[in-house]
């Protein structure tokens, strides 16, 4: 039957505005926000083309998906979490609870999309539900840092989950429910910091956004991300807030620039802006990862603390920082001594309690397109 002469307006409508949705990266049936669907069908190519290092970042994925199939639910109804500087021992013991499940919800989307696996699906499914239905608020000193920080993975696994048929419309809808009343929530009560605590809940915020299709705040973070960039960022590329946190300032550094630059990515893939080559009175992102590399190698040198901790690895196959982040960034910013560091030590999954940078071996960053 024909459409009527009423209906066709309506139609177009629909069409067009479908269209615009596509074009800002919220289509349903494709992934976007952290992993664009062109960052996906690029890392099967290769991993198809049996090229490394993807084949091998790609079994060690599998590997920690297989892994989080044997895992249980920890969702809790009230996620509180002391401040680590007060009750250290609480706070780690409480964060593994979201830490565990949302890299577990990670490391299975991504398997079921490279897979097309239905046991890694469900898994991940699995996941989303019970923090879903379970877990109605955050509390205590660091209860939304550390929802904005360990839940991002949670986000990230469901934006790749979008367009799976087994997950049911009503579960979709209370975990939709979760990201708006909890998830950004705690994200948007620490936002307007000035240090890493506003990088992550930043960074937590445009994932959470673009599972909810939330353009406008998007932006509204994007602007804020920009209107005190180079208050974080000196000329010489220190980073000012962080490096007043005394043995972990280099560390700090790192916990800064991982959410800053994860923010950009995702802002670059839904809005097409590029925030990572702004520059102000020669300060940079560059600067400042140019800085955290080599006080990193050069700890005795660090002018701001004695001894500071640095991140460092003494076996191939254990995670640390800065590598996954320069792993993640030497694609944006080519620099030979990024992959000489990273080279022995890849493929790095950082499987800690930060997740911005997870997978940098596996999924490569790059603006420029995948080809």
């Amino acid at each position: 039957m024909r459409d009527s002469l009423l209906c066709r307006p309506l139609k177009w409508v629909f069409v067009c505005l479908l269209s615009v949705i596509t074009i800002h990266g919220f289509a349903a049936d494709e992934p976007s926000g952290m992993h664009p669907k062109a960052q996906l069908d690029y890392v099967k190519q290769q991993i198809k083309a049996k090229r490394e290092p993807y084949v091998s970042a790609y079994k060690e994925l599998l590997r920690k998906a297989d892994s989080a199939l044997l895992v249980e639910h920890h969702a809790i109804a009230d996620f509180n979490v002391p401040g680590f500087y007060q009750k250290k021992a609480e706070h780690q013991s409480r964060s593994l609870a979201l830490q565990t499940d949302a890299f577990s919800a990670y490391s299975c989307a991504l398997a079921w999309q490279f897979t097309g696996k239905k046991v890694y699906a469900d898994k991940a499914i699995y996941f989303f539900n019970n923090w879903g239905n379970i877990n109605k608020a955050y509390s205590e000193l660091d209860g939304s840092l550390v929802m904005s920080y360990s839940g991002s993975a949670m986000l990230i696994a469901a934006e790749l989950m979008k367009p799976y048929k087994g997950w049911k419309a009503a579960d979709k809808a209370t975990f939709t429910t979760w990201v708006k009343n909890v998830f950004i929530n705690a994200a948007h009560s620490i936002r307007y910091r000035n240090n890493n605590s506003g990088d992550w809940a930043r960074f937590a915020t445009v994932l959470g956004d673009t599972f909810i299709n939330d353009i406008d705040d998007i932006k509204k973070t994007t602007e804020m991300i920009k209107a005190d960039l180079f208050n974080k960022i000196a000329p010489d590329g220190h980073m000012v807030e962080e490096v007043k946190r005394g043995a972990n300032g280099i560390w700090y550094a790192y916990f800064s620039l991982a959410p800053l630059t994860a923010s950009m990515w995702v802002i670059h893939n839904i809005t097409g802006e590029d925030l990572f080559n702004l520059e102000k009175d020669g300060a940079s992102i560059k600067k400042a990862m140019d800085y955290l590399f080599y006080y990193n190698q050069h700890p005795e040198e660090w002018p701001w603390f004695k001894d500071p901790n640095i991140g460092k690895s003494t076996n191939p196959a254990v995670d640390f920082w800065p590598a996954n982040l320069l792993e993640a960034m030497h694609f944006i910013y080519p620099d030979s001594r990024y992959d000489a560091y990273v080279a022995p030590h890849r493929p790095i999954v950082y499987a800690r309690h930060d997740y911005a940078w997870t997978f940098p071996t596996l999924l490569p960053v790059k603006l420029d397109g995948y080809k």
